[in-house]
């Protein structure tokens, strides 16, 4: 039996639809505060539950013989970590702290954990490579840092094994557009991007064009939330098969300007999404591409839907299909 933490978030209801077709058991755990009931697989068990609830927790891990974890819940919205930093370490690294007092009195000894490129913060070489130093620019990233230090102590006390994936920039939906990202308050380029042609707003704004890259605005990596999930589920097969403790970037390796996004979000939705020139804003890194070929190696994962076409398509049919998210269609 899997236990999936936030398994009705955007990422983590991909995990659960994907995981349950590999013909696993799966149960779930969410506190419905960002996630949606209506994303969560009707296969799967779900319990309504914050993971802080020791005692709920503890509940669930009585009640089935759960042999790994894959937790996906966390406050992750970097400018509400900058106003409220005691918000993030509270649910972020104390929720994994009473996790693994949980896991450790029900002899569970396996996690995948999602943790975060924000572990790094401001880039001295890239691509970035899981060797480069972490210095985190904000709470979010410096509590999911707390949290991969708390797995590794833990790793070390209790033999509890840990994969920790440092996510770049997640997009895309299931293919078939039957769930896909929907966030009360967004922060992503595509699906902001996506608000024009959805009536949603006027125009897209982009903070900076004097950046030293190719058109002036910065690059991000995209990764496909389908690969994403892929690499989530090579981790639980090394795992299993006895694989040691290890954390691993997840990205494409392939980088695209604001701009380039901006147009080909216009070619896959026939708009013509206009945009707005602002400031930069402060802390935004000019490139950030990562380094997957750890990932590639020692989890054996390899992503196919790095074409960002088919990304933002994907992500499309989600949105246009659903554009007011899991609330009234």
């Amino acid at each position: 039996m899997i236990l999936i933490l936030g398994g009705a978030g955007y990422i983590g209801s991909h995990a659960v639809r994907m995981i349950l077709d590999q013909g696993e058991e799966v149960v779930v755990v969410d506190n419905l505060v960002t996630g949606h009931r209506a994303a969560v697989d009707e296969r799967a068990i779900f319990y309504p539950i914050d993971i802080r609830d020791e005692a709920a927790l503890s509940a669930v891990f009585d009640k089935y013989k759960i042999d790994v974890v894959l937790h996906f819940c966390a406050s992750s919205l970097v400018g509400e970590s900058m106003a409220n930093p005691l918000k993030y370490f509270e649910n972020n690294a104390h929720g994994a702290m009473v996790l693994l007092k949980v896991m450790k009195v029900h002899d569970v000894k396996a996690i995948v954990f999602s943790s975060t490129a924000a572990v790094y913060g401001e880039p001295v070489n890239v691509p970035i490579i899981e060797t480069a130093e972490n210095l985190p620019t904000n709470p979010y990233g410096e509590s999911k840092l707390m949290m991969e230090k708390m797995f590794k102590w833990a790793d070390a006390a209790y033999g509890i094994k840990y994969v920790s994936l440092r996510y770049f920039n997640v997009a895309g939906a299931l293919p078939t557009g039957e769930i896909g990202e929907a966030h009360t308050i967004e922060t992503h380029l595509i699906p902001l991007v996506l608000q024009v042609p959805l009536g949603k707003r006027t125009a897209i704004d982009i903070y900076g064009d004097d950046y030293p890259t190719k058109d002036g605005t910065c690059i991000r990596d995209y990764i496909h939330v389908v690969d994403l999930i892929e690499a989530h589920i090579a981790a639980l097969r090394y795992l299993r098969d006895g694989g040691e403790s290890d954390y691993f970037n997840l990205g494409s390796g392939d980088g695209f300007s604001v701009k380039e996004i901006v147009s080909v979000a216009r070619t896959v939705t026939g708009h013509p999404i206009p945009s707005n020139r602002k400031p930069r804003r402060a802390g935004d890194p000019a490139v950030l591409i990562a380094s997957s070929e750890k990932a590639k190696q020692k989890l054996g994962w390899h992503p196919e839907r790095t074409d960002i076409h088919t990304i933002i398509e994907d992500a499309w049919r989600w949105h246009k299909q659903n554009p007011a998210g899991y609330d009234v269609k």
